[in-house]
């Protein structure tokens, strides 16, 4: 049978062999200490073989065929045959230690190469361990950790950081998970009001221009606060995506629109605004920080309580601007305030539902401040209310005013220092 004829499988095994290790690293440093252990032996080699030439005795002289002159003339032959074996016997000497090393120094190559092949296997054991694991983590799995034994090395290290990622990938999803559910279930519920609407308004056989005009006037309502759900679903995952482009802006004058467009709203709640802005610089998306601003703002005037103060303010402190917004309202377990950053979360039960937010606010502030590389610190004081801080990075290039020596006006004296950072 010929090559042609033969199997396919009988070239493609060793094809595949060739190529599946040729990109192996176990071959090449098995290559890499047979080559090393071979240089070493020829070098080896080289010197013994030098060495032994240089300091072989010679019995008459180290030139072939010369003879002494002191000797008589009738031993002269025969001290030049002896010259001659002795150099003879010299050369076969040295030619049978550069043989007989060289078929030793082939052998223990060989066993070199095998040996290295075993160690790389047993020092490269952990690995073939994580691209198992890799190749079989999925989204169904991500609980699944590595089991490193051994001593505590480079190799045991890189385990335990794949097991971290896999935490923080397991993390994610979950997250991902309730998120899109708790999304699915905010969405839901305005659609099956408006459908109820909708069918109670044509089930009823007296239905006047009236009553069709506010079942209409309740599902425009509803759809309004569709919008607001998407536009906040949006925002967040705009925010999480992160900034193309950082261009300065001034967080003062923000702040100052967004306060004086919520002044109406404020009064309707008979609430009390005392603000405190000084220049602030900052790098960043306008909009984005235009939006973190309106839900902080938002934030303090829904969750208030009636004849309530809202405390907002802007200044400088060693190169970062801050924000702080601080509200009166009821009293916050402390416990609880690093779970507002969270989505659909609210103070008190977590599926309470308001009149007034859809839970997606204090989530996309996070999200706008991660974003932006900056810091979000909340507190909630014992009298109630809550106290939020947003600190954006140093800005060396932008101009920052120097913060005011004094506290300003009444209204900055109640935006404290913001406590512990609530984890977001």
């Amino acid at each position: 049978m010929t090559a042609r004829d033969a199997p396919a499988g009988w070239f493609a095994r060793p094809r595949a062999w060739l190529n599946l290790h040729s990109r192996s690293v176990r071959l090449r440093l098995t290559l890499i200490y047979g080559g090393l252990f071979l240089v070493l032996g020829v070098v080896l080699l080289a010197l013994t073989y030098l060495l032994a030439a240089h300091h072989f005795p010679v019995l008459v002289s180290t030139s072939r065929g010369a003879t002494s002159p002191a000797a008589p003339a009738q031993f002269r032959p025969a001290e030049s045959w002896f010259a001659n074996q002795a150099a003879q016997q010299r050369d076969a000497t040295l030619r049978s230690l550069l043989t007989q090393s060289g078929i030793a120094l082939a052998i223990t190559t060989v066993i070199s190469i095998a040996l290295g092949w075993i160690v790389a296997g047993r020092v490269l054991r952990p690995l073939r361990d994580i691209t198992v694991a890799a190749q079989q983590i999925s989204a169904s799995n991500l609980h699944e950790r590595l089991r490193m034994n051994g001593p505590d090395d480079e190799l045991k290290e890189l385990g335990n950081t794949f097991n971290r990622l896999l935490a923080r990938l397991e993390g994610a999803f979950d997250a991902q998970r309730q998120f899109v559910a708790n999304a699915s279930h905010e969405l839901r519920t305005p659609l099956a009001r408006q459908r109820a609407l909708v069918e109670v308004a044509l089930a009823d056989p007296g239905l006047t221009i009236d009553s069709l005009r506010a079942v209409c006037a309740r599902v425009l309502v509803a759809g309004e606060q569709q919008e607001r759900l998407i536009e906040a679903l949006l925002t967040l995952a705009r925010s999480n995506r992160g900034l193309d482009r950082r261009q300065p802006i001034d967080l003062a004058r923000i702040t100052d629109e967004v306060t004086r467009s919520r002044q109406p709203e404020a009064e309707l709640r008979s609430i009390r605004v005392e603000t405190g802005l000084s220049p602030a610089w900052a790098l960043g998306d306008e909009s984005l920080v235009q939006r973190l601003v309106v839900n902080l703002v938002d934030n303090a005037l829904r969750h208030n309580v009636a004849s309530g103060w809202v405390g907002i303010s802007t200044t400088v402190r060693q190169g970062r601007a801050i924000l702080s917004v601080a509200n009166s309202g009821p009293v916050i377990d402390p416990a609880l305030v690093s779970g507002l950053f969270e989505p659909f979360r609210r103070a008190g039960a977590e599926r309470t539902r308001s009149e007034d937010g859809i839970g997606l606010g204090l989530s996309i502030v996070r999200a706008i401040v991660t974003a932006h590389d900056a810091q979000v610190r909340a507190r909630a004081p014992a009298g109630g209310g809550l106290e939020v801080q947003v600190r954006f990075p140093p800005a060396p290039h932008l101009a920052q005013p120097a913060a005011p020596a004094s506290a300003g006006p009444a209204g900055r004296d109640q935006v404290r220092a913001a406590g512990p950072d609530p984890g977001s």
